[in-house]
């Protein structure tokens, strides 16, 4: 249905519709509003994120189709700013104006089956996986990939949610319990030496731009730093480029996505995971680019020209989880001192453990400066944290 609709540049002024209401459109729109667009979202949720700096925030369910269709007949082009949106909701608002990138690209990113049987009937190489729907088929897969092993739901699963490591056969019944005994893909653990990212932007007419290979560090799911550029050997980082750029070909993506993989210990590339919108390892790019990926992200689907990738210095990212308040207020004035430092909070009200808050991004000299100084300012504010928590106990 969007094929109908004209591929003529959405110029400054229009209206741009974002489905989904989080950090990463609350990103997105300052980056849209910055270029004189005026921006609406959509979302269940009120007061959020992408809300507070948004023109109009419509508090709707995704799968109120009808209020999408309203939603979507009131801007000049619709995109998300996370996958777990429906698709349905993509294909209602496809009726009314353009959705990009498309929800048939969303449709196979929020599952992780299809998403792998894309990428593994592509040509591109995956880790082992089976597919899974009852605990007697957990046995079985096992068996044939072997152990350790981890499972992780089919659809909607992020951050390290829904998904459960397997090391002995014990575990097979708590880990089938643990992802809520529905469908779900069991893959092979890879021994990696490290994990990197590539955030991409594709036009409408196949233009590709990047932001190199990042280097990514994870606890307990979730990213905590990203460092840029990855400290990898150049035929890696090359070829990582190439991959993402034949993956974005092959969806025909107009936006940004990010390809997650695994370098092996023997130097192989497997592709973890695809996100078909900015990604929390792109963060850095808003201070560090002169065009960041959200900037990108809003050029691709108004079919304007790419801005320029380049990197001011080299930079690393950490990211700010809602454990940091712990012991009450963090201490912004300290992280905030400290001058190559750049302190981003999303406007959250709520910072409950695990829940992503805020990031911080360093520039530096060099990517050790940079991760020593990212790292150093997010201490500054545990450490105020901590400081609380033991006046408060010893009172």
């Amino acid at each position: 249905m969007s094929g109908r609709f004209s591929k003529s540049p959405i110029t400054p002024g229009s209206v741009i519709g974002v489905l989904g209401s989080g950090q990463l459109g609350r990103m997105f729109a300052i980056a849209a509003r910055r270029m004189g667009y005026r921006v609406h979202t959509l979302s269940p949720d009120e007061d959020t994120p992408t809300g507070q700096v948004a023109d109009i925030e419509i508090t709707a369910e995704y799968d109120d189709l009808d209020a999408v269709r309203k939603f979507a007949n009131g801007v000049s082009v619709v995109t998300f700013e996370f996958e777990n949106v429906p698709a349905i909701a993509a294909s209602a608002a496809a009726e009314c104006a353009p959705v990009r990138p498309s929800g048939g690209i969303l449709h196979i990113t929020q599952h992780r089956l299809r998403e792998k049987t894309f990428l593994q009937s592509s040509g591109f190489p995956v880790t082992v996986f089976r597919r899974v729907l009852t605990v007697d088929e957990l046995r079985s897969a096992v068996r044939e990939i072997g152990l350790p092993a981890i499972l992780k739901t089919a659809g909607f699963g992020y951050d390290g949610k829904g998904q459960a490591r397997i090391a002995s056969e014990s575990d097979l019944e708590d880990a089938w319990v643990g992802v809520g005994r529905q469908e779900a893909v069991l893959e092979a653990m890879v021994d990696f030496e490290c994990e990197i990212s590539v955030v991409g932007a594709r036009s409408l007419d196949g233009t590709f731009v990047h932001y190199g290979a990042i280097e990514n560090r994870h606890r307990n799911g979730i990213l905590d730093t990203s460092i840029a550029p990855a400290r990898i050997e150049a035929r890696i980082a090359h070829d990582a480029i190439e991959m993402a750029r034949a993956v974005m070909d092959r969806l025909d993506v107009v936006g940004v996505l990010c390809v997650e993989f695994f370098v092996t210990k023997d130097a192989r590339l497997l592709i973890n995971e695809l996100a078909p919108r900015p990604h929390n390892s792109g963060h850095f790019t808003f201070d560090a680019n002169l065009t960041s990926q959200f900037e990108q992200q809003l050029r691709a689907v108004c079919g304007l020209p790419f801005g320029d990738v380049k990197q001011f210095s080299p930079a690393a990212m950490t990211n700010l989880l809602g454990d940091l308040w712990a012991g009450g207020e963090p201490n912004w004035a300290a992280a905030a001192a400290l001058p190559d430092v750049k302190l981003n909070l999303y406007g959250k009200a709520v910072p409950r453990p695990g829940r992503k808050m805020g990031h911080l991004t360093a520039l530096g000299g060099t990517v050790e400066q940079a991760l020593r100084d990212a790292e150093h300012a997010r201490q500054l504010l545990v450490s105020r944290a901590t400081a609380d928590r033991l006046r408060s106990a010893s009172k």
